[in-house]
């Protein structure tokens, strides 16, 4: 694990092999640059430029944030954990929310998923000082609690990636399940596993028709962390879709690759948990995480059959790949019986909300405006990218069933993404729908190129932002 370590120097005695330096809006007026060297090699700010004289790093950012922090910060470690070097040291730049946001990006820079390779490259980057010459005395060296928060969203972060990257062969719901269990032990959280005898129990009829193909039992997973007094209880809910091929109604075959991430929003919350209780927030948190695989099979649910769901609504089908509403369906249900003040879930419940909103932004639903707007600005904040998309009375009409309480697909092509939402809300409680929020990261949950902080693959979509949201309901309730 990469050690970074805040240490105060006086004349440059840090023992550091390299350096990093941040050169702002092309401005190389900075206390850390070396303005002649840079200007003799016609360096303006633009890129990363390494000099080898003087073994550093120099990366161009826009402007001293958070995002443009973050990114630097992971763009630096990828940058010397491909050379020789152990370690290296970079300055302070900013308040603590941009230390916060570079010791993050840092962390997530050394990320790397080999699980698959037979010849696995180790990394020889081990430590990076974070150090402050006395160049300027209005930067202090960060706060211990915040690199600890830093490093521990990090590893769930990570854990969460290695997971929705591994296969669908291996990641199976009892894979799932097993992996709660041990984030529970490791942890200290309540873990309560539902077989396929205790969602009949339920009757999760709609759940249980999702996996009915499939030859691996499905599971509900309920974390929960119970920390003593605490004054709210916030419960979040995952699609854990370990592998989708679209049922009877099957993918084309280019679509079916990258299905392995359809457990990307159950991943999510588990990680949420695992962040939650290392970092002791003083919020009772449940995760409840809905496991299944969509296959096809003699045994497959049908487009026109009736679905009754665990909430008593019945459930025209149309489409056996709008399946992950389904799941979400029950899994909402069973969510509300615990009686949260706040109800979110996470989903890569649409292509739709990819089309309108590209690959790296999720989609924000609900019926609370002000709620929308509070996870909007805290998600932002964490450096995920998100955008609230409406619900209006005229696209409720598209999911009206002739023959059955509501229909798993719109009438209409247009607006996938929100009818999908307006689907699931069908499903809360009137006394829920100001508490509940729906969470579309169907476009960053992965994406097959590197980008941001992200590498290849899984990105761990909605872990930042719930636990930004989290830790803000604990501050300010």
């Amino acid at each position: 694990m990469l050690s970074i370590v805040a240490k105060q120097t006086k004349n440059n005695q840090t023992n550091a092999q390299a350096s990093v330096v941040f050169v702002v809006d092309k401005n190389l007026k900075h206390h850390f640059v070396n303005e002649k060297q840079l200007k003799e090699f016609d360096y303006k700010g633009e890129g990363v430029f390494f000099v080898q004289e003087t073994k550093t790093l120099y990366i161009g950012i826009e402007r001293i944030d958070s995002d443009c922090l973050r990114e630097a910060g992971c763009a630096a470690v990828r940058y010397f954990k491909n050379l020789h070097y152990e370690n290296f040291k970079i300055g302070v730049y900013g308040d603590d929310k941009c230390m916060y946001a570079l010791i993050l990006g840092m962390y997530l820079g050394v990320y790397q998923f080999d699980k698959y390779k037979s010849n696995k490259k180790e990394g020889v980057l081990k430590q990076i000082f974070i150090v402050n010459e006395g160049y300027d005395k209005k930067f202090k060296l960060p706060e211990e609690d915040l690199m600890i928060r830093a490093q521990i969203v990090a590893q769930a972060m990570s854990d969460v990636r290695d997971v929705v990257n591994m296969i669908p062969y291996e990641a199976t719901p009892e894979f799932l399940a097993k992996w709660s269990k041990q984030i529970a032990k490791t942890h200290k959280l309540e873990c309560n596993i539902l077989g396929k005898k205790e969602l009949k129990k339920e009757k999760m009829n709609a759940f249980l028709a999702v996996n009915r193909a499939s030859v691996n039992d499905p599971y509900l997973i309920h974390l929960s962390y119970k920390p003593k007094k605490a004054k709210t209880k916030i419960v979040l809910v995952g699609k854990g879709l370990t592998y989708d091929c679209g049922g009877l109604s099957l993918k084309p075959s280019d679509f079916m690759v990258t299905m392995k991430a359809d457990k990307s929003g159950g991943c999510a919350v588990i990680g949420i948990l695992q962040a939650v209780a290392s970092l002791k927030l003083p919020i009772e948190v449940h995760g409840i995480v809905g496991a299944t695989e969509n296959m096809i099979g003699g045994d497959a649910y049908k487009p026109d059959d009736v679905l009754f769901s665990r909430e008593g609504k019945s459930i025209e089908v149309r489409n056996t790949d709008a399946e992950g509403r389904l799941v979400l369906a029950d899994c909402l249900s069973y969510a509300q019986d615990l009686k949260p003040d706040y109800l979110v879930d996470f989903a890569t419940l649409t292509g739709a909300c990819v089309v309108g909103l590209g690959e790296y932004t999720s989609g924000i639903m609900g019926y609370n405006k002000d709620l929308k707007d509070r996870f909007e600005t805290l998600a932002l904040q964490s450096g995920e990218l998100v955008a609230q998309l409406p619900f209006n009375k005229h696209l409720e009409k598209l999911v009206e069933s002739k023959i059955a309480d509501i229909c798993n697909v719109a009438g209409s092509r247009y607006g996938g993404a929100i009818t999908a939402g307006i689907f699931l809300g069908a499903f809360i409680r009137k006394e829920f729908r100001e508490k509940w929020l729906h969470i579309d990261i169907a476009g960053p949950a992965f994406v097959e190129k590197d980008w941001d902080v992200n590498t290849y693959g899984a990105s761990a979509a909605g872990v930042r932002a719930g636990i930004e949201f989290i830790n803000d309901i604990a501050l300010r309730g």
